[in-house]
C-alpha cells in the first residue's frame, strides 16, 4: 500500500528562473508616491513577490512551450484553433466555442448582445470586469451570495454558492423577462476565492430551467472549485476530478473564462454556449473587435498552450499542491494572529483589512492602506478588495462603501516555492503587528468605472 506522506511538494522541477526585483525602503517610498499610491502603477522590476494578481502570471510547462512551436498563425482555419475547439468541447459540453484574448473580452462582447437598459444580472458575486461590462451595457449587476459569505472569521465550505431563495425571491420580484442570466463565478473572486457546491448549482439550475432563464458560469477557476468539492462536498471524495468538472458544466447553457488563470496561459480565454441565435449574435460582435472567429485576438501559438493547459489543470497531482499551498499560507497568518477570510479558497489568501484596521473607516480605503504597507515594507505586491473597487455612489451621490475590504494576496501558479511563502507569512504578520501605525487615504482623481486601475490617492493628513 502506498504510503501518504505529510509533506506534500511541488509536482515539477524547476527549468527556468527569473530573477526578482529586491529594493530598498527609501526606493519604495519613492515609487509609492510617484504612482499615486496604486500598486497597478508599480513597475514590475520593482516588486520582489508579486501576488497582485493570478492572471497570467503562472508558469507555463514545458508541454505548453512545446505547443508554442505548434502554432499554425494561418488567418482563417488554422489548425490551431480545431485543437483548441476540441479542447473546450470535450469539457465543457458546449456546441459553440469563440477564442478571446481574454476573460473581460469575451464578457464584453456576451453582455452587449443579451444585455442592454432594463435588463438584470444575478449572480452569488460578479467579480470587478464582469459587473462593469454589464453596467456598461445599461443593464444592472445583482449580487446574492449565501449569508455565510460574509462572515468573514467563520469558516463555511461553501461560501461562494448563490443565495437560492433569495435567487428565486428576485427574480419573482423582478418577473423574469427582465432577468438576462444568472452567472455563477467559479471559483467566487469577489468574497474570498470560495467555491460553489455542485449542489447548489444544481438547484440555481433548476431554478433557471424552471423561469427559462438562462444559467451561464465565469470559468476562470473552474479546476480549482471542482477540487475543493471534492475535498469538501460530501459524496464527491471519490470522484475523478475531470467527473466533477464536467458535471458542473452540465448544468449551464454557456460560459466564459479568463484562461489566464486555472489554464496557465498568459493570454487567452474563450466564451462556449450550445444558443445558436445568441452564438451568431456574439460571433458577429467578436470579428468587429476581436478577429476572425478561429483566431479571436490570440495567435495560433496562443491557442495551442490553452488547450494544453485545459489538460493539465485537471491533474489531481497539480491540484492536491496547489490547493494545499493556499492552505499553508492561510494557516501560517491565522497562527501569527492576521484575520483572514475563513477558510482559505482556492487561488489566493484575502486579509480582512476591516478587523486588522478598525480605525480606518471605508472611505479611507483601510484594504488599499494596507496593501501599500505590505509593497513599503517588503516590496510585496497586492490588491485591495473594497471600497475602491466595489463602492458605489447612492441616488442623492454620497459614497456607499463596499461591504467587505479585503486584501487579495493572490498566488500565480508553479511560480513560487515554500521559502517564499514563509517570507510572505513573515512579512504579513509584521506589518500586521503595526497595524495602529497605518494611515488612511483618500482618492485624488479616479474615472467612474474600474476606479482601482488608474486611481491616484495620496495620504489623510494627520
Amino acid at each position: 500500500m502506498e504510503r501518504a506522506w505529510k509533506t506534500i511538494i511541488e509536482p515539477f522541477k524547476i527549468k527556468v528562473v527569473e530573477p526578482l526585483g529586491f529594493t530598498t525602503r527609501a526606493e519604495r517610498e519613492r515609487l509609492l508616491r510617484e504612482a499615486g499610491w496604486n500598486l497597478f502603477k508599480i513597475s514590475a522590476d520593482k516588486v520582489l513577490i508579486d501576488l497582485l494578481t493570478d492572471s497570467g502570471t503562472s508558469a507555463m510547462s514545458a508541454e505548453q512551450w512545446a505547443a508554442l512551436m505548434r502554432g499554425d498563425e494561418s488567418y482563417a482555419g488554422a489548425r490551431s484553433f480545431f485543437r483548441f475547439e476540441k479542447a473546450v468541447r470535450d469539457l465543457t459540453g458546449l456546441r459553440h466555442v469563440l477564442p478571446m484574448h481574454q476573460g473581460r473580452a469575451a464578457e464584453r462582447i456576451l453582455f452587449r448582445a443579451c444585455g442592454g437598459p432594463g435588463k438584470v444580472f444575478l449572480s452569488n458575486s460578479h467579480f470587478d470586469t464582469t459587473r462593469a461590462n454589464i453596467e456598461a451595457s445599461g443593464a444592472e449587476a445583482i449580487d446574492l451570495p449565501v449569508p455565510e459569505a460574509l462572515a468573514f472569521g467563520i469558516p463555511a465550505p461553501f461560501k461562494g454558492d448563490v443565495d437560492l431563495r433569495a435567487l428565486e425571491a428576485r427574480i419573482r420580484e423582478l418577473g423574469a423577462a427582465k432577468v438576462a442570466m444568472i452567472v455563477m463565478t467559479l471559483t467566487n473572486n469577489s468574497l474570498g476565492g470560495q467555491p460553489a457546491s455542485l449542489g447548489n448549482l444544481r438547484a440555481a439550475r433548476e431554478i433557471s430551467k424552471h423561469y427559462g432563464i438562462p444559467l451561464f458560469l465565469d470559468v476562470a477557476r473552474f479546476a480549482e472549485n471542482s477540487w475543493l468539492v471534492k475535498l469538501r462536498e460530501p459524496g464527491q471524495a471519490t470522484r475523478p476530478v475531470a467527473d466533477i468538472a464536467r458535471e458542473t458544466f452540465s448544468y449551464c447553457d454557456g460560459c466564459w473564462m479568463s484562461s489566464k488563470k486555472d489554464a496557465f496561459v498568459n493570454i487567452g480565454g474563450f466564451l462556449a454556449l450550445n444558443d445558436d441565435v445568441l452564438a451568431k449574435a456574439c460571433r458577429d460582435e467578436m470579428i468587429l473587435g476581436e478577429g476572425f472567429p478561429t483566431y479571436g485576438g490570440l495567435a495560433g501559438r496562443d491557442l495551442e498552450a490553452l488547450a494544453v493547459g485545459l489538460d493539465e489543470a485537471l491533474d489531481e497531482h497539480y491540484l492536491r499542491y496547489r490547493i494545499r499551498s493556499v492552505e499553508y499560507l492561510g494557516e501560517g497568518l491565522l497562527k501569527a494572529g492576521v484575520p483572514i477570510v475563513e477558510p482559505p479558497g482556492g487561488h489566493a489568501i484575502y486579509l480582512d483589512a476591516k478587523r486588522l484596521l478598525p480605525h480606518i473607516p471605508p472611505s479611507g480605503y483601510p484594504a488599499v492602506a494596507l496593501a501599500c504597507e505590505l509593497y513599503l515594507t517588503a516590496g510585496v505586491r497586492s490588491v485591495e478588495i473594497g471600497s475602491l473597487m466595489f463602492g458605489r455612489r447612492s441616488a442623492d451621490g454620497s459614497p456607499e462603501p463596499a461591504p467587505m475590504e479585503l486584501v487579495r494576496l493572490a498566488i500565480p501558479r508553479r511560480a513560487y516555492t515554500q521559502s517564499h511563502v514563509d517570507f510572505l507569512i513573515e512579512v504579513v504578520a509584521d506589518v500586521a503587528a503595526r497595524a495602529k501605525e497605518i494611515r488612511p487615504l483618500r482618492v485624488v482623481e479616479a474615472p467612474a468605472r474600474l476606479a482601482h486601475f488608474t486611481a491616484r490617492l495620496e495620504p489623510v493628513p494627520a
